[in-house]
């Protein structure tokens, strides 16, 4: 039997902006194959995580997800959902209501894909992005997918993240530096929605894990820094399978989203009235827009998708960095597959 040291990760209960993940190690006597069956479920203190009071302090760990450890030797990393004692959800456990849409007669989980855009900000403190460490850069314009020192700050942090994520299983499919300087993007790959929620929180999990190693922060605060500078969000692309065949689908889904717009922004991210003025490549709070190629709309249609006859996925350009995925593609489905409120 060998020793292996499994990281049990979940999401805390500070819903207020965002949840954080939070994580221990428990050593286990396992061979291979792992599987995820045989990691056991685990408690922990809900008490210091806003997830209990203090004297009911016990909320159990549901493993449900497993990645490989890229940062140490015979290490795995096991997503986690929240139960309560009773082996029911936690109220902070948002995959289990996401979990049960894809698993319902609406929505066949491999029919429907999507992927995210997360933007994020190094920080070397909790004022001073990266690239303000000797004083505030010029402005934006040669930041964006920008080569030389002058232009790219942390792209060993961003290289380091890319090549962990990879060997963890997370399927990104790139990254680039963003219009901002110190801001970078990373996207995950076309997923089930379940995969892909996932996928994120594990992607957003390393990149912390890598900071901590450069002695940086990542924020993921849709307006980083005030004034004329791009804020930051986690544009999320989706389609079903009608939405790839016929054009009509993508139209009616547009419909279905506009109809729904104060919906959607009620879980689209906190404080992300700063970020979508109507300036920096965004679309106004209050508004829905949609259009072609149109990253100053709410939805976007992008270039492929008008190639191919109108059919196949579309941006929604509105969320913010700091989105539960959980909470996105629930409301996504609620609207574009469900047509409900």
């Amino acid at each position: 039997m060998n020793k292996i040291k499994a990281e049990y990760i979940w999401l805390d209960g500070q819903d207020y902006p965002m949840p954080h993940p939070r994580s221990k190690v428990r050593v286990l006597d396992m061979s291979e194959p792992l599987d995820l069956m045989h990691f056991p479920e685990w408690s922990f203190d809900g008490g210091s995580t806003g997830q209990a009071g203090l004297r009911d302090s016990d909320v159990t760990l549901k493993p449900v997800r497993l990645y490989t450890n890229p940062l140490t030797e015979n290490g795995v990393f096991v997503l986690c959902e929240v139960m309560t004692p009773e082996g029911l959800p936690h109220v902070s456990n948002h995959r289990s209501i996401l979990r049960h849409l894809s698993a319902s007669k609406w929505e066949n989980a491999d029919d429907m894909w999507f992927g995210f855009e997360q933007e994020y900000t190094l920080f070397i403190d909790e004022d001073t992005p990266l690239a303000w460490a000797n004083g505030e850069p010029q402005k934006q314009g040669n930041y964006y997918c920008g080569v030389g020192s002058e232009h790219a700050f942390g792209r060993e942090i961003v290289e380091a993240h890319l090549d962990a994520c990879l060997e963890a299983g997370v399927d990104l499919y790139g990254t680039n530096a963003e219009v901002m300087p110190s801001q970078w993007e990373f996207q995950t790959g076309p997923q089930n929605s379940l995969k892909a929620a996932d996928d994120l929180w594990m992607a957003r999990y390393i990149l912390e894990r890598i900071c901590e190693q450069h002695g940086v922060y990542a924020s993921f605060h849709p307006k980083p820094a005030q004034g004329e500078w791009n804020g930051a969000g986690c544009h999320t692309n989706f389609s079903t399978k009608s939405m790839r065949e016929d054009s009509a689908y993508l139209v009616e889904a547009i419909h279905r989203l506009a109809s729904r717009h104060e919906a959607h922004m009620a879980v689209y991210g906190e404080y992300n009235d700063q970020r979508m003025t109507g300036d920096c490549e965004t679309s106004n709070f209050k508004e829905f827009t949609s259009g072609d190629s149109d990253r100053g709309a709410s939805i976007r249609t992008p270039i492929s998708t008008a190639k191919n006859n109108f059919c196949g996925h579309l941006e929604d350009r509105r969320p913010a960095a700091n989105i539960d995925p959980y909470k996105v593609c629930s409301r996504i489905i609620k609207s574009v597959c469900l047509d409900l409120d």
